[in-house]
């Protein structure tokens, strides 16, 4: 892939992201990492991860992926959003690169062997703003026979998302409102442009669920949340959709977080739009993956804890329900 292409007078501009920055020589886009040095991008936090970590899959969050396998997560420094309320704002909010870490993609892949890893997370900041390491990571960790998942605001350009359909096997996108305005003014983004993502990385056969953050007074009017659970069943009903419980953090300290009762309101609204699996995050309510025929309890997660999975599996690696023998989409092995 090619990660810029040329323009006059020294210019380039960036196919990392929609906001296709346009780079004066030094000049560094609005994720602070990549940079127009010479006429060519750099990349700048290439081989400088701010954090790794092993974590159980269902953390990223995805349910129908994997279920119950490890997944080597990393992240560098810098985001192309401003969201305020940020939960990992300490690395996505933050530009300076620490020169003195340096992790290889051959390092980064035999960590990920070495901790028995079933797949790599490029998490915890934004993956689009560093894909030309997550690319080299990614694209080795298939030969070794592991996944990949990008967990995303959803803002890759339409380049980046073509290629992903070579190496990335899942993504968690962030469909953070339904209003653009919203989008716009307060996260620095563009909704149409993450309502595209979605419909692309559907059409290029990427497995995908999404999450949505219910911000009080942001987010979680009735009207906002039937337009998100609507637009998620357009554009296929079996995507899972978490509902993540919003806490006061970085610059949203002042709001309360999200009461139960517009949890709960938000996963009825999800089930009367069609929507196959909805789950609710970040409470103690136990996440049950119900077959949507006959309603058999398939998988059941206490926190990120996997109780039970009862998931029959065949050599395809189709996923079926054991008492009625409905499909349950995902990716199983």
């Amino acid at each position: 892939m090619k990660y810029y292409e040329p323009l006059e007078n020294g210019k380039i501009r960036c196919l990392l992201c929609r906001h296709h920055c346009q780079l004066k020589p030094n000049q560094v886009g609005i994720c602070g990492v990549n940079m127009n040095k010479d006429g060519k991008l750099l990349n700048l936090v290439y081989g400088h991860p701010s954090s790794i970590n092993v974590d159980p899959i269902e953390k990223k969050p995805l349910f129908h992926f994997l279920p119950n396998t490890a997944v080597l997560s990393f992240g560098t420094v810098g985001c192309n959003f401003k969201c305020p309320f940020c939960q990992n704002w300490q690395i996505a909010h933050n530009h300076q690169v620490n020169k003195e870490i340096y992790v290889s993609p051959e390092q980064m892949v035999q960590l990920a062997l070495e901790y028995n890893a079933k797949s790599i997370a490029y998490t915890y900041n934004e993956p689009s703003i560093f894909y030309p390491y997550a690319r080299d990571v990614g694209i080795l960790a298939k030969e070794k026979g592991l996944k990949n998942v990008f967990v995303t605001n959803g803002f890759e350009s339409i380049y980046e998302i073509e290629d992903m359909k070579n190496w990335v096997d899942a993504c968690n996108v962030d469909l953070k409102s339904f209003n653009p305005e919203y989008y716009k003014k307060v996260l620095k983004g563009d909704l149409e442009y993450v309502l595209d993502t979605i419909k692309r990385l559907k059409e290029n056969g990427i497995w995908q669920e999404i999450t949505t953050l219910i911000v009080p007074g942001d987010n979680d009017s009735e009207e906002e949340l039937t337009k998100i659970a609507e637009f998620i069943a357009s554009v296929g009903k079996e995507i899972p959709w978490h509902i993540s419980r919003f806490h006061p953090d970085y610059k949203t300290k002042d709001k309360p977080p999200t009461p139960i009762e517009t949890m709960i309101k938000a996963y009825e609204i999800g089930k009367k739009a069609g929507l196959k699996y909805v789950y609710l995050g970040n409470v103690t309510i136990p996440a049950i993956t119900y077959c949507p025929k006959c309603n058999e309890e398939l998988i059941v997660r206490t926190i990120y804890k996997v109780e039970k999975n009862i998931i029959e599996i065949d050599e395809e690696g189709k996923g079926r329900c054991p008492n009625c023998k409905e499909i349950i989409e995902g990716v199983w092995k």
